[in-house]
């Protein structure tokens, strides 16, 4: 679409942005990994509970319900922020929030091995 100005001055681009599937493709990703958050999160839960209930691995269990709740939190605000016009760069925070989830996450689950 060529750039042009607007009556009120601004560039029509800007205003009638199609933005095509970039979002959709991004919003769909990040359920995707949410997804498989989710599964490595039951899989330490089943083998907490295969190994028996002791206090260590419950405590682990824990953290790893939590670290799976950040990053859910943080895919969420993720995903609605998709829903703009022009949807705002992930903030170098919320990209280091999820690393740590992650991490936190495979350290953990590396933990229910034992």
């Amino acid at each position: 679409m060529p750039e042009g100005k607007g009556t009120d001055g601004s560039r029509t681009r800007d205003r009638d942005r199609d933005p095509g599937l970039q979002p959709e493709r991004t919003r769909l990703a990040w359920r995707r990994t949410t997804l498989a958050c989710a599964v490595a999160a039951s899989l330490a839960g089943r083998q907490t509970l295969h190994s028996g209930i002791d206090p260590a691995p419950l405590v682990i269990l824990a953290l790893v319900v939590l670290a799976w709740l950040a990053f859910l939190a943080l895919a969420h605000h993720r995903i609605r922020a998709m829903h703009a016009p022009r949807p705002p760069a992930l903030s170098p925070r919320a990209a280091a929030a999820a690393v740590a989830c992650t991490v936190v996450l495979a350290a953990l689950g590396a933990a229910t091995l034992r």
